[in-house]
């Protein structure tokens, strides 16, 4: 159901606050779910029930944490991709396009220069 070990998560349970009257004011009905390897943590207070407030706090702390891998996953083909355009071979016409240009900056420099 989650993607996590339990001693991977730190659940608290504490006092809601809103709707329900009295309920609310004397159950622990707020839970708290911290994923203590990523740091990611996620409050539900929607219910005065607390065994549905804890299920659907599971759920959200499993979106965020596969949200989380989704965007690291995407950084790194993003870093692999960049490195492989890097490393490549430049193209035989690409190179004489390189030196071409080169060499008329170079004629364009004599035309600069001092007459002596």
């Amino acid at each position: 159901m989650h993607p996590w070990q339990p001693n991977e998560v730190e659940e608290v349970f504490c006092r809601s606050s809103g709707p329900g009257g009295q309920h609310v004011n004397k159950v622990s009905t707020a839970v708290t779910l911290r994923h203590l390897p990523t740091g990611l943590s996620v409050r539900v207070s929607t219910s005065r029930s607390q065994a549905r407030n804890r299920a659907e706090a599971i759920r959200l702390l499993a979106d965020k944490l596969e949200a989380a891998a989704a965007t690291a996953r995407q950084s790194h083909l993003a870093e692999v991709s960049k490195d492989r355009r890097r490393k490549a071979k430049r193209s035989r016409a690409t190179k004489r396009r390189l030196v071409e240009s080169k060499r008329r900056r170079g004629e364009m420099k004599q035309l600069r220069k001092k007459v002596s």
